[in-house]
């Protein structure tokens, strides 16, 4: 049987209108990210394939707005506590405010415990890492994957550093980190903490003498513009990850907590994938942009380190084990 024209036309126009109806409704779900570093960095990579994964899995009945470089924060540790206070849902950063949430999370702040990224993930990706981000919940956070912030360097605007006597007197801005502040104490260096985002100015202004984080930081946050000299000091492997909020988390159906969980894996892996490409393109345009780089030994460093383990073990508690775990592996 035929339609006629009319017929066919009011029906494609009824079918029109529900598409558009559909593209434009609004979403169930809106989810606000939030990182603290410019959108060159592999968390922005890796916030935007959670974003695009998970828009794509609900067709937009859930929403990610992502917000990087500050946008909604002073740093990492204000973003944790808006998760806490329920002001920011989801995280992208580094572990290293942690400590402060959660003493497990000291675990991955002991120097050169790991030599490279496949032993570290060996690790976070195993029974050790799924043991510290259960712990998690207790402060209102909810894990979802591991992330990589990198190898953490030394940079600095006096001398170029390759024996420990170098890194004396250095005034070296740090996180708010015990283990990151006592293992520069034992090196001679003159540990800092500050806001990430007062660093640069401070390092301009000669406040600071250096700072240390990951090539990708470095590079992106522009501190060879501030910054002389940069050693591969590789001091600690800095974990990141992504979280989100406890109770969001909680509240979300159970197909789209799965959505979640589910997308958080792929997109850590793709920003694994980012970092390892960035790290060492960033090291070379670092080298072309004017900084002189240096390759201390690191064996002094280990063994010069070695007080921090003795000292702040025991802050690990009934986790304590798990230090030994990875260190005879």
């Amino acid at each position: 049987m035929k339609m006629s024209a009319r017929v066919c036309g009011a029906a494609f126009a009824a079918a029109v209108m529900l598409l558009s109806t559909n593209a434009f409704a609004d979403p169930t779900y809106t989810l606000k990210l939030a990182h603290a570093v410019p959108v060159e960095n592999p968390y922005h990579y890796g916030a935007m394939r959670f974003k695009e994964l998970v828009e794509a899995e609900t067709k937009g009945d859930m929403v990610i707005q992502v917000f990087p470089n500050n946008e909604l924060s002073t740093g990492e540790r204000d973003i944790l506590e808006g998760l806490q206070l329920g002001t920011i849902d989801m995280y992208v950063g580094s572990t290293g405010p942690m400590g402060g949430f959660e003493k497990s999370f000291l675990l991955f702040d002991f120097p050169f415990l790991f030599k490279d990224l496949k032993d570290a993930f060996e690790v976070l990706d195993g029974p050790i890492g799924d043991h510290v981000f259960k712990k998690l919940d207790s402060q209102g956070i909810h894990g979802l994957a591991w992330m990589v912030n990198g190898f953490r360097n030394l940079t600095n605007s006096k001398r170029p550093v390759v024996k420990i006597s170098d890194v004396a007197g250095l005034k070296v801005r740090t996180m708010e980190n015990k283990l990151h502040m006592a293992m520069w104490r034992e090196l001679g260096a003159d540990p800092t903490p500050m806001a990430w985002s007062e660093v640069f100015t401070a390092l301009q202004q000669g406040t600071i003498d250096g700072q240390e984080n990951p090539l990708t930081v470095i590079y992106t946050s522009k501190l060879n513009e501030v910054q002389k000299y940069l050693a591969l000091t590789r001091h600690v492997f800095s974990p990141a990850f992504i979280a989100i909020a406890s109770s969001k988390f909680e509240d979300l159906p159970e197909k789209y907590q799965a959505v979640i969980v589910k997308a958080a894996k792929a997109a850590a892996l793709h920003e694994r994938e980012v970092y390892e490409k960035m790290d060492a393109e960033f090291l070379e345009k670092l080298r072309a942009a004017g900084m002189e780089v240096s390759t201390p030994d690191l064996d002094e460093y280990r063994k010069a380190v070695q007080p921090v383990y003795e000292k702040y073990r025991s802050e690990l508690g009934d986790d304590a084990g798990l230090l030994d775990q990875i260190l005879s592996r």
